[in-house]
């Protein structure tokens, strides 16, 4: 992924690893690039499930302050 300073948006990074999964099923990914391309793919999992893991609790704690 890119440094600290240029994280992308969750929106961004699920944009580039749908193009990832579209080439790969165009198989658009040469066999040099494929393993490139598959850890890049990780990378952005990861990186969607943290984002969406913080969200939920954010949107959890909220909802307690609301209730609490």
């Amino acid at each position: 992924m890119k440094n600290k300073e240029e994280q992308p948006t969750y929106e961004s990074a699920f944009a580039e690893l749908q193009q990832i999964l579209q080439a790969l099923q165009d198989e658009a990914v040469g066999i040099d690039d494929l393993t490139a391309k598959i850890a890049r793919a990780n990378e952005l999992i990861r990186f969607c499930r943290e984002r969406l893991r913080m969200t939920e609790e954010e949107v959890q704690n909220l909802e307690f302050g609301i209730r609490g």
